[in-house]
């Protein structure tokens, strides 16, 4: 069962990255609000638990919140890797403010609370 064939997805308001567009302009629009792209592997159930996990205690109203399926957009991620610096990993969880990353984390190190602390 992926993400958006369980309960989570009507609770939780994730918006799916699909192309490194898309990607390119999410980048720009942390100019006004933070945002912050979780990428998953739904076949491992590491990523699984870290991205159930985080839904329960994430604040959606702190940052706009990408879902990256690393199964079907490896190309966007290794783009977000080569832009950025930051080594691919998964699960992963990488924020962006002012079009800068400012807060990565991977496996069970993705802890909501640090992340809302980074944010402020």
């Amino acid at each position: 069962m992926g993400l958006f064939s369980s309960t989570k997805k009507d609770i939780f308001p994730w918006e799916e990255v699909v192309s490194i567009e898309q990607f390119n302009n999410i980048v720009k629009s942390s100019k006004e609000i933070p945002v912050l792209v979780f990428k998953h592997s739904t076949r491992c159930s590491i990523s699984v638990a870290a991205l159930s996990r985080f839904e329960k205690q994430m604040n959606p109203e702190k940052a706009r919140c990408f879902y990256l399926d690393l199964l079907n957009h490896r190309d966007v991620s290794n783009e977000i890797a080569s832009l950025t610096g930051i080594e691919h990993q998964s699960p992963q969880v990488i924020v962006w403010r002012n079009m800068e990353p400012i807060y990565n984390a991977s496996h069970n190190g993705i802890l909501a609370d640090e992340l809302l602390n980074a944010i402020g």
